[in-house]
């Protein structure tokens, strides 16, 4: 079941263009990566989403429902949008209080079991104000989950976030989806989305430029093995002799690229001894994902 879908959504401020035709299909159970630089329209296209703003040209289904003003299936809906808003004077329980009342909710326990999923059992009646940062995010985060919303839609949730709570949201989203929850989740910060979505899509000054399963992702990222050796002439050719593909990356530098090369790098190693040029380095270079991202972008700029 598709739970969200998008069809050529475009939206313009004045001149500029925040989102440009964008199609996505966000499927039940999934955890959907949204990933662009700061100001890449990842914000526009969730208050799309949301209803917040309406799209200039194109139409939004969510759970199979077209999202016009007769859309009634808001409270299956938990969400976070760039800052958490709380009522500042209110404690942390006060502020999931006035959540529970106006989502009308029925289970008297989801208060206290909210809290303690998201670690804040200590800053229970801690007034929102006096909160640092990473727990006024969590406390977000517990006013988007605390009903048990179907679709979750976080925009950049682990900002502010300690070490430890990244790693603490990032399992609560993985056994959500696993429960069968879908997240739509935005941030500007490939190496964290990769650790949970199932795909990422990418987006640059409005239009998504890409849509990849992490399985792709990891085939996609450079790998090479790079050797220095007294002789770098002399060990090209013997690599090339051994039908490796080797290459100068500069003038103290070899590049190979070979499958065999990257599974076994010993080998290069064994190879050049042999045949009297024993390596000062061989390194496996993989490229980080930041810079897959950033050369996914220079590409399609």
């Amino acid at each position: 079941m598709e739970i969200i879908k998008t069809k050529s959504l475009t939206k313009l401020f004045g001149p500029t263009v925040a989102a440009k035709d964008i199609s996505i299909q966000v499927n039940k159970g999934e955890i959907y990566g949204f990933l662009g630089l700061n100001g890449a329209g990842k914000t526009t296209l969730i208050r799309m989403l949301l209803g917040m703003i309406k799209p200039d040209i194109g139409t939004i289904a969510l759970f199979d429902k077209e999202l016009t003003s007769q859309f009634d299936e808001w409270n299956k809906i938990g969400y976070l949008v760039e800052t958490s808003y709380s009522y500042p004077n209110l404690s942390v329980y006060e502020n999931l209080k006035v959540i529970y009342k106006l989502r009308e909710l029925t289970n008297p326990t989801a208060i206290n079991s909210i809290i303690e999923s998201l670690k804040l059992t200590k800053y229970r009646n801690t007034k929102a104000n006096e909160l640092s940062l990473g727990n006024q995010q969590r406390l977000g985060l517990a006013k988007a989950l605390i009903h048990s919303p179907k679709l979750l839609i976080l925009d950049e949730p682990i900002n502010g976030l300690d070490p430890e709570g990244i790693v603490e949201v990032r399992e609560l989203l993985i056994e959500l989806a696993t429960s069968g929850s879908t997240i739509f989740l935005s941030s500007h910060i490939l190496g964290e989305i990769s650790k949970i979505a199932n795909r990422i899509a990418i987006i640059h000054e409005g239009n998504l430029i890409k849509e990849i399963t992490t399985r792709e992702l990891s085939n996609q990222i450079i790998k090479k093995v790079l050797v220095q050796t007294a002789d770098n002439q002399k060990a090209i050719q013997h690599l090339l002799n051994s039908n490796y593909s080797a290459v100068y990356k500069n003038p103290n530098e070899i590049e190979i690229t070979n499958n065999e090369a990257l599974e076994h790098p010993e080998h290069i190693t064994k190879l050049l001894t042999e045949n009297g040029l024993p390596p000062k380095q061989v390194y496996l270079y993989s490229e980080d994902l930041e810079m897959y991202f950033l050369r996914t972008i220079k590409e399609n700029s």
